[in-house]
Formats: structure tokens, C-alpha cells, sequence
């Protein structure tokens, strides 16, 4: 009987595991939505609209190079210092890999930016987490590694 309960719980369990809530194609639409309006803003030179992909929130937090960065206000200064004009920003395109739910209201998205700039491009990956809130979605945490 353990045996057959043990069997039971450790399938339910792989079950689980391996079926990683694909995605709603409307939640899916929805965010991919946000990053295409991030991208464009990016390369108009508009931070401010940029930013509106993001929680407003202390939640909020950016992971780079440089460590961990908390809150909305003090991502988008980190995003003016280390961006200070348009030809340090490039031109920016998102190549998203995976976006997975985790609940109802959370998902999680891994994707690779590419920056075009004159002098040097930079490229690396993100992985982003997501929150529904008020039937938007918005980015509650984002780690970004650059390669190059």
C-alpha cells in the first residue's frame, strides 16, 4: 500500500514538474505586446515609456552585472546612467525563447536582446518575471546578462 501511494504522489509530482503551464495565447499576446512597445520606445530614445513595462513599485527588481538594483524609481536612474543619450542606447531587438506560466497572475519569460550601437553592440540574455495586476501585465523582476 506505501508503495502504491508512494508510486501515486511521485507521479502526480513528475506531473507536475514536466508540464509547466504552457501559456495562455491571449496572456502570451498580452505580453508580448509590452515587449514590443518597450522595444520601440528603446529605440526612440524614450526611457520613461520604456519603463511602463515595468511594475511601479519597490517590488521591482533589476539583476545586471552590477548586482541587484530595488524599485521602479531606481531601475529607471540605473537606465539614465548607464544610457545617457541614444547612441549609447542602439537600436534594440528582443528575441523571446520561452514564456511559461507560473499561475493565474505570474509567468516568466527567457529571451536575448541584441543592441545595435555605432561604436560597439552589445547582446545577452534576460529572464523576466511577470505579474498580471489590474489586467496588465508588468515586469516584476529582470536579470540581464550581457555576453558582449
Amino acid at each position: 500500500m506505501k508503495s502504491t501511494l508512494f508510486s501515486v504522489i511521485a507521479l502526480l509530482v513528475a506531473f507536475q514538474i514536466h508540464s509547466q503551464n504552457p501559456i495562455s495565447l491571449k496572456d502570451s499576446l498580452e505580453i508580448m505586446k509590452v515587449m514590443k512597445i518597450q522595444e520601440i520606445a528603446w529605440n526612440n530614445g524614450d526611457i520613461d515609456a520604456f519603463m511602463e513595462g515595468y511594475l511601479k513599485s519597490d517590488e521591482l527588481v533589476f539583476s545586471g552585472k552590477s548586482g541587484p538594483v530595488y524599485g521602479w524609481d531606481n531601475t529607471k536612474k540605473r537606465y539614465y546612467i548607464s544610457y545617457p543619450n541614444t547612441q549609447v542606447m542602439g537600436k534594440l531587438k528582443f528575441t523571446v525563447k520561452k514564456i511559461r506560466s507560473i499561475s493565474l497572475n505570474s509567468a516568466f519569460l527567457i529571451g536575448e536582446y541584441y543592441l545595435k550601437r555605432t561604436t560597439q553592440d552589445s547582446y545577452g540574455h534576460f529572464t523576466l518575471l511577470w505579474k498580471k495586476v489590474n489586467n496588465n501585465w508588468l515586469i516584476i523582476s529582470d536579470h540581464t546578462s550581457a555576453v558582449k
